[in-house]
């Protein structure tokens, strides 16, 4: 039996995953320099008063609010849009892990990662 194809594979998709994860942390950075380089540029020589707290705006608690703020080239936008790409991350890792299960027909590590997957989807969705 030839075990060196097995190993390739498994080599390989390490490798894509190492590149998404990398990609993801990457790129969610630059969104969050940029928008607080808007926000700096913008906001940076207000004076903030501590006394009085100022929660979250409305448009920032959702995502479509996010995206909406993002595209307007708002700081705080851009900055909650980073983040959300930065939980995306690991979120899109163990979604392709599902996928090379699946395409390996490993039905135990299909079944634990879809698993793994619902629990990560249910605790984003529910509050």
């Amino acid at each position: 039996m030839n075990t060196a194809a097995p190993a390739s594979m498994n080599h390989r998709m390490e490798f894509i995953i190492g590149g998404l994860l990398r990609a993801g942390v990457v790129f969610s950075g630059s969104v969050v320099f940029l928008g607080g380089l808007v926000y700096l540029s913008r906001h940076g020589l207000e004076t903030v008063d501590y006394r009085v707290f100022q929660g979250e705006p409305e448009g920032l608690c959702h995502v479509g609010g996010i995206v909406k703020n993002a595209l307007a080239m708002h700081g705080r936008g851009l900055i909650q849009l980073g983040l959300l790409l930065l939980i995306a991350t690991p979120l899109a890792r163990v979604a392709l892990s599902l996928f090379a299960f699946a395409y390996q027909r490993d039905k135990l590590y299909v079944a634990v990662t879809l698993f793994v997957l619902g629990v990560l989807i249910y605790s984003l969705l529910c509050r």
